[in-house]
């Protein structure tokens, strides 16, 4: 008798074979067969009618922090996502110098928009060397698996102390240090490294991270650790500017120590086609037997402005700066009176800490749009602030203004929006080298919520696209589970066969539906955070346990730390 049958479901098993109808049994932790009129069960999940695929293996994530309290990595855990991999972007809490702690949290709430009250109030620092960071994560209970990478800005200020946080010069026995350092964390479990090179990321201080202007000497020297343990995936976040300097020597290191060598490729709003050229170069590395993978976002990178963000077209306005310190419904009275409303469309913008950030956010109004019910994250041009408010007769801030104050978010499409749809992200997505990532799950938490990405790809490029052509499922599918599981060496999971990892997904197709975004104050301290729901996710199996039962937790937590490549049964 097997300990779980999933009966009758369509299957769609993540290899990018066609869907089949067909049922799973699961002894333990592992499916042990697929196929018709399979035995007797303790427990029997009916899945006529419902989508059965592997779990969602979301590649880039910042629960760094989150992941000391809350076994569940929501909002990740609602969406799907049985396993996570953190410590991007090149920041992270390991290792450590005992009394630095408080400088790896300013650095992710800069960068990351992660409440640094939270942080402080949430975690019980139990380690100083990544490995002791990967044991402390295993003393607690979860119901996602999660895997991590050495940050690039803790391993830094932990070798170079001062002078790693302002980014001086790496000597060469510092550089030695850190590449032994990686080499021990890869060794203990560490899938991966990563690093920071864009102006886009500063701490709370306003520097920007540790690493971000680190030379040849010191990125080929801390990636050679890769190449000398044989696994993990050396990740950066750059401006890629200019592109074909980073590029280069991002080629080389592929090439050198035959690791993957992943960036984020995204569409500027200011340059639409430098993805073209950027996958160019991708095409000529692979033809030269390269490693250059672009990690590709679903959907555009978009920000969602209410009067709780931490940015917003007001919040830099003189007349609002009393305000944002004020509770929600007291705020809200203030808004309300007529006086205070003028004040604020009227007056200039102060400076921000990000060049260029401040104007756009505070004028681009043509980029900016409701966000309507259910969000639309494809909307047409003339659904644009600007648009909507000439049809109005008002001016573009006097729309948001009022959209903010009704309670609607106003969602502006940052990155992957240059032409007003979905259609070049389409094609990054379809590139051969390409890897979806780049959902950011537990970062940027009152301004982004992406981390229902997963669900997204099923929702809009599979059911509900309109504006162009969607994506056959089994596609969209393998994406997440084998092609994200693989990348990373997790060759136990992201397939449903024999002998893999039990992590199922069984969802209602029909039902499935993402809502709107909502502000909430459930972190440590009561630091606030965007959330959204999702519903139609009938089950959600880890290690062959349900851990989610119709959007609710079952209470089971058989998620585990996740210690370097995992090799298939």
């Amino acid at each position: 008798m097997y300990d779980l049958v999933i009966r009758g479901g369509k299957l769609v098993d993540g290899t990018g074979g066609r869907a089949r109808q067909a049922d799973i049994a699961v002894d333990g932790d592992r499916i042990v067969a697929v196929g018709k009129d399979l035995g007797e069960a303790r427990r029997v999940i009916d899945a006529m009618g419902l989508l059965v695929t592997p779990g969602w293996v979301d590649i880039h994530t910042h629960y760094d922090g989150q992941v000391t309290w809350d076994p569940h990595l929501t909002p990740s855990g609602w969406n799907g996502v049985t396993t996570v991999i953190m410590g991007n972007c090149g920041v992270g809490f390991a290792p450590v110098r005992p009394g630095k702690e408080d400088f790896l949290i300013q650095l992710m709430e800069g960068v990351e928009d992660i409440p640094g009250v939270a942080l402080r109030e949430g975690i019980d620092w139990q380690w100083e060397s990544f490995p002791e960071y990967l044991d402390a994560l295993e003393r607690m209970p979860r119901s996602v698996d999660v895997a991590a990478q050495i940050p690039h800005g803790a391993l830094r200020v932990y070798v170079m102390g001062d002078r790693g946080a302002k980014n001086e010069k790496a000597e060469p026995a510092e550089i030695a240090e850190m590449a032994r350092i990686v080499k021990e964390g890869l060794e203990a479990g560490a899938l991966g490294f990563s690093t920071s090179r864009t102006a886009l990321h500063v701490a709370n201080n306003g520097d920007a991270v540790p690493g971000t202007f680190a030379e040849e000497d010191e990125v080929m020297g801390i990636g050679r650790a890769l190449g000398l343990v044989g696994h993990g995936v050396f990740g950066v976040a750059s401006d890629l500017s200019p592109e074909n300097e980073e590029l280069d020597w991002m080629s080389r290191l592929g090439k050198e120590t035959g690791r993957p060598v992943t960036f984020a490729c995204l569409q500027s709003p200011t340059d639409g086609d430098q993805w073209r050229r950027l996958l160019a170069i991708v095409d000529k590395d692979a033809a030269e037997g390269g490693n250059l993978t672009p990690q590709i976002a679903q959907r555009p990178a978009g920000l969602l402005f209410c009067f709780d963000s931490s940015l917003h077209p007001f919040r830099l306005k003189p007349s609002f700066f009393p305000l944002a310190e004020m509770d929600r419904e007291a705020r809200l009275v203030e808004l309300r009176r007529p006086e205070i409303r003028r004040a604020i469309i009227d007056e200039e913008a102060h400076p921000g800490n990000v060049p260029g950030t401040t104007e756009m956010v505070t004028s681009a109004w043509q980029m900016m749009y409701p966000i309507g019910t259910p969000p639309n994250y494809e909307p047409d041009p003339e659904e644009s602030i600007e648009a909507r408010a000439k049809k109005a007769g008002v001016s573009p801030a006097e729309f948001a203004y009022d959209t903010m104050l009704s309670g609607e978010f106003i969602y502006m499409p940052f990155l992957g929006y240059a032409n007003g749809n979905l259609d070049d992200i389409r094609s990054m997505m379809m590139h051969e080298k390409a890897v979806f990532g780049l959902s950011d799950g537990g970062a940027h938490c009152a301004l982004v919520c992406d981390a229902s990405t997963p669900t997204f790809l099923l929702t809009h490029w599979v059911r509900d696209r309109t504006k162009g052509d969607r994506f056959p499922i089994e596609w969209i599918v393998q994406q997440q589970t084998q092609r994200t599981a693989e990348f990373y060496g997790l060759n136990d999971r992201g397939v449903i066969a024999a002998g893999k990892k039990a992590d199922l997904n069984v969802i209602d197709l029909d039902a499935l539906h993402i809502h709107g975004p909502e502000m909430v104050n459930d972190f440590p301290a009561n630091g606030k955070r965007l959330i959204q729901h999702v519903d139609g996710y009938r089950y959600t199996i880890v290690s062959g346990e349900i851990t989610y039962e119709d959007g609710t937790p079952t209470g089971a937590l058989p998620g585990k730390v996740v210690r370097g490549p995992q090799a298939a049964r």
